[in-house]
């Protein structure tokens, strides 16, 4: 496909020179370090802080590499997915007169960041069964769309998205196309970072904080062309992954043997857990799901979600959602915790049935 991704920039991000840190100028690792202005006599902590990060986490990209099977230069790293949302509206929409397009029920960020960036956004609702409207989307965008959000597997519905709809839209939109897979290892098929190297307009998002269990980290990915890539890196706070983090991830991720494990096992309790809630006859539908939770639609939700919270039992209240009336997103725990819901979901609607 033709597509030029500097025509989209905006024109004074395109100009604007980058931040150059100490770290851009000497990369090596020994020497007598006087140029950054930092305390040569180590921490206040046992271990030492002192020194500044590698602001481009080479190390730590060059191994995500080989689990990702993408170049290290496709790979940009963010204080969770939220930053590199951030910067592409930075990048690329101009406040008060682009817009991007959002697919509610979806993940609630994508309108916040549009906000914060006085950017309009026009949304298109899914379909019934939390598919894209492909038709009604094409029929929102105008010259000054510029990016489009999919979240796949979708949050809060947990469904994975048609790829061929997705794969559609990636052809015919003039624009970015950033897909959200936040919960990618809970799926049954591949990332679309198998499909970078076809669409440059592609942006794909994944994260450390679910399969991994690294959420209190704060580390986000995002898979792109190289060009596009190099925009964000452009534009990002120079330090903005901690020295801590990047050792910490780049120690667990040579574990992948663990994280399979704890895959298998959320599935595993994904597939109880769907079992149990549709045997309980006030459920009125659990949503199927490819994420590690689940939306189950029950009389008075809100209710219900109150005695759990009554109970010490949190889920998340979707009901003011679109499409997600009267639903409650459940996130699949271990057996125990599973039990327990299960048990206090029947106390709960005897209570309420009497």
């Amino acid at each position: 496909m033709s597509f030029d991704l500097n025509s989209l920039l905006r024109p004074h991000i395109a100009k604007i020179q980058p931040y150059t840190s100490a770290r851009d100028e000497y990369s090596g690792k020994e020497g007598i370090f006087l140029d950054a202005n930092e305390n040569p006599y180590g921490s206040i902590t046992d271990e030492d802080f002192n020194r500044y990060p590698d602001p481009y986490q080479l190390a730590l990209k060059t191994e995500i590499s080989k689990i990702k099977q993408v170049d290290p230069s496709q790979i940009f790293l963010g204080n969770g997915s939220d930053e590199a949302i951030d910067l592409l509206f930075r990048a690329f929409c101009r406040p008060g007169k682009d817009n991007v397009i959002l697919l509610p029920p979806t993940y609630g960020m994508y309108e916040v960041s549009a906000a914060i960036n006085d950017v309009e956004t026009k949304k298109v609702s899914l379909s019934i069964d939390f598919q894209l409207q492909v038709d009604l989307i094409f029929e929102k965008v105008d010259a000054n769309t510029k990016i489009i959000f999919i979240c796949s597997p979708n949050n809060p519905s947990g469904n994975k998205v048609n790829r061929q709809n997705i794969l559609y839209i990636l052809q015919k939109f003039e624009g970015i196309v950033v897909v959200d897979e936040a919960y990618i290892d809970f799926n049954d098929e591949p990332s679309f970072t198998t499909h970078l190297s076809e669409f440059p307009n592609l942006l794909v998002m994944q994260t450390f904080s679910k399969a991994w269990g690294l959420a209190s980290l704060r580390l986000g990915m995002a898979f792109a062309s190289r060009e596009l890539i190099q925009i964000l890196n452009k534009i990002k706070p120079p330090y903005n992954i901690s020295g801590l983090t990047q050792d910490t991830v780049l120690e667990s991720i040579q574990n992948v043997g663990k994280v399979n494990r704890m895959i298998a096992e959320i599935l595993e309790e994904r597939a109880y857990l769907e079992k149990e809630l549709s045997n309980l006859t006030f459920i009125q539908k659990v949503f199927p799901s490819q994420a590690n939770f689940l939306l189950v639609k029950m009389p008075k939700a809100n209710e219900v979600y109150q005695a759990l919270i009554d109970s010490k039992i949190i889920v998340r209240n979707r009901s003011k959602v679109v499409l997600c009336e009267d639903c409650l997103r459940i996130t699949v725990g271990t057996r125990y915790e599973n039990e327990t819901l299960i048990s206090a979901l029947k106390n709960v609607f005897s209570e309420i049935e009497n």
